[in-house]
C-alpha cells in the first residue's frame, strides 16, 4: 500500500535532508516534485493543488528555513498536512443507538461490497459482541443473496431468510421487523450495484434510506479505480448522503490517491479498509499511522496491535521456556512462521517497521519475502514428526524426499537448515550470557536467510 507514493517522496525527502541549510529555491523544488508524486499516485487535482498551498505557506518561513534540521522539519510539516488531509483522527463505526441499528453499504458493483458485509459483521460479532444479521437487497444479480448467506455463515453471523419476488424495499422493511422480533443489534444492509452510476439506482437507494432510516451510510469503493473512486464518491455523497467511506483492496494499491482524495472531496471519513481476501482482514483507517507508513517512519502501534490479536499467549510463553532451555526444534520455527503470516507475511509486518522501504530492494533480492514463508512450511509439513524434532537425521536421500513432498529444491532445504542452526546457535547464547547482555551484543550475522 502506498509503495510507489512512499518511494517517491522518500526520495525527495533524502535530497533535503543531505543538506546543511534550505533556501527557498530548494523547498520550491522539493515541492514540484511531492505535487508530481502526488499526482502520479492518483490523488485528485484539487486536493493536490490545496494540499502544495498549505505545505507552502509553513514550509516557506524563517522557523524553518533557520532551523537546525530543516530538512526534518519539512518533513514533519508535510506528515502533519498528510494526517489533517486523510481525515485528521480515526473514526469507527458509530453505532451507540438502541437496537437495532441499520447500515446501508452502497457502492457500484464489483467494488466489494457483499464480502465487506460479512467483514463488517465479522468485525461487530468478534470485537463488540453484537448480534449481527445481514440482509442482501440484490435482487439483479444472479445468485446475489446465496453469496451473501454463504458469507454470513462464514463470518459467524445470521442472514436474512431469502423469499423470492419481494422488492429491495420489502426485503429491507423485513430484515428490521425481523431484528425487532428476534433481539439483533444491527442489521446490515447489502445494497444492489450497477457497473455505472444511473437513476434507477439512486432512486432504489433513496426509496431504501428514506424507509429504513440508517445510522450508518457506507459507500465501498475499490481503491484501484483510483480518480474514478473519487468521482464515485462525491456522486453517492452528494445524492444519497455518506456517514463513511470503507475502501477495499487498498493492500493491491500500490498508488493510494483515492485514499488520500476521498475525504477531501467528500468530507466524509475513510473508517475501514479492506486488505485482504480473508473474512478478518478488514482493519479500522488510522489517518495519523497512514501518514506515518506513507512517509516510511513506520506503524509500530498498528504492528503491536496485530501481534496481540494474533500471537496466543500460551503458545508464546511455551516457545520461551523451550528457547530458554535451548530445545528448539523445527516444529517450534514452523509455529513462528505461521504466526508470522496470521499477522500479514514478512511484507504486511516489515512494512509497519521505520525506514524498510529504503531497504526493500535488498529484501527483493534476498527473496525475503511472503512466498518464502510459504516455501519453509512446506518443507516442515513434508517432514515426518521425527525429522523434525532431529534435524540432524537429514541427510541427502530424505531431503530429496522432502524436496519432492514440498515442491522445492534441496537448495531450499538447506538454506532452512542452515537458518534453524543460526537460531539454535543464538538460543545458545541467550541462555549463556542472558537476556540483557546478549541484546547489548546484538543478533549473529546472517541469521535470515541469504
Amino acid at each position: 500500500m502506498f509503495e510507489t507514493l512512499s518511494g517517491r517522496l522518500g526520495n525527495v525527502f533524502d535530497r533535503l535532508k543531505r543538506r546543511g541549510a534550505l533556501s527557498e529555491g530548494d523547498v520550491e523544488a522539493a515541492l514540484r516534485d511531492i505535487r508530481v508524486a502526488l499526482l502520479e499516485a492518483d490523488v485528485a487535482l484539487p486536493v493536490v493543488k490545496d494540499f502544495i498551498t498549505a505545505v507552502r505557506q509553513r514550509a516557506i518561513g524563517q522557523e524553518v528555513l533557520k532551523s537546525v534540521t530543516p530538512g526534518q522539519m519539512v518533513v514533519k510539516i508535510v506528515h502533519d498536512h498528510l494526517v489533517e488531509l486523510l481525515g485528521g483522527e480515526a473514526v469507527e463505526l458509530v453505532l451507540d443507538h438502541a437496537p437495532p441499528q441499520v447500515v446501508l453499504m452502497v457502492g457500484l458493483q464489483g467494488s466489494g461490497k457483499t464480502t465487506t458485509c460479512a467483514k463488517i459483521g465479522h468485525r461487530l460479532r468478534a470485537r463488540a459482541r453484537q448480534k449481527v444479521l445481514l440482509a442482501s437487497l440484490d435482487v439483479q444479480r444472479p445468485a446475489a443473496q446465496e453469496q451473501l448467506a454463504v458469507l454470513a455463515r462464514q463470518a459467524g453471523v445470521d442472514s436474512l431468510e431469502i423469499v423470492p419476488g419481494q422488492d429491495p424495499v420489502t426485503i429491507a422493511e423485513r430484515a428490521r421487523r425481523t431484528a425487532e422480533r428476534e433481539g439483533y443489534d444491527v442489521v446490515i444492509l447489502d445494497t444492489a450495484g450497477r457497473l455505472h452510476i444511473d437513476d434507477a439506482l439512486m432512486r432504489e437507494l433513496a426509496a431504501v434510506r428514506d424507509r429504513t432510516r440508517p445510522h450508518e451510510t457506507l459507500l465501498v469503493a475499490d481503491a484501484l479505480t483510483g480518480q474514478d473512486a473519487v468521482n464515485l464518491a462525491r456522486a453517492f455523497h452528494e445524492q444519497i448522503g455518506l456517514s463513511g467511506i470503507v475502501l477495499t483492496r487498498m493492500d493491491g494499491d500500490a498508488r493510494g490517491g483515492a485514499a488520500l482524495s476521498m475525504r477531501a472531496v467528500t468530507g466524509q471519513p475513510i473508517k475501514l479498509v479492506g486488505v485482504g481476501e480473508k473474512i478478518d482482514a478488514l482493519e479500522a483507517f488510522h489517518p495519523e499511522r497512514v501518514a506515518s507508513r506513507i512517509l516510511d517512519m513506520g506503524d509500530v502501534v498498528s504492528l503491536v496491535e496485530k501481534v496481540a490479536e494474533s500471537v496466543d499467549r500460551a503458545e508464546a510463553e511455551k516457545l520461551a521456556a523451550k528457547m530458554q532451555k535451548g530445545s528448539f526444534d523445527l516444529e517450534d520455527l514452523a509455529s513462528q512462521l505461521q504466526q508470522m503470516r496470521k499477522m500479514g507475511g514478512m511484507s504486511g509486518l516489515l512494512g509497519m517497521l521505520p525506514g524498510v522501504g529504503k531497504i526493500k530492494q535488498q529484501m527483493a533480492e534476498a527473496k525475503l519475502d511472503d512466498g518464502m514463508i510459504s516455501r519453509q512450511l512446506a518443507i516442515v509439513s513434508s517432514m515426518t514428526p521425527k525429522e523434525r524434532r532431529n534435524p540432524q537425521i537429514l541427510h541427502a536421500s530424505r531431503k530429496r524426499r522432502i524436496a519432492m513432498g514440498s515442491g522445492t529444491s534441496v537448495q531450499d532445504i538447506n538454506k532452512l537448515l542452515k537458518q534453524y542452526k543460526q537460531m539454535q546457535i543464538m538460543m545458545k547464547r541467550v541462555k549463556k550470557m542472558g537476556h540483557k547482555q546478549f541484546m547489548a551484543r546484538g543478533l549473529p550475522p546472517g541469521l535470515l536467510p541469504r
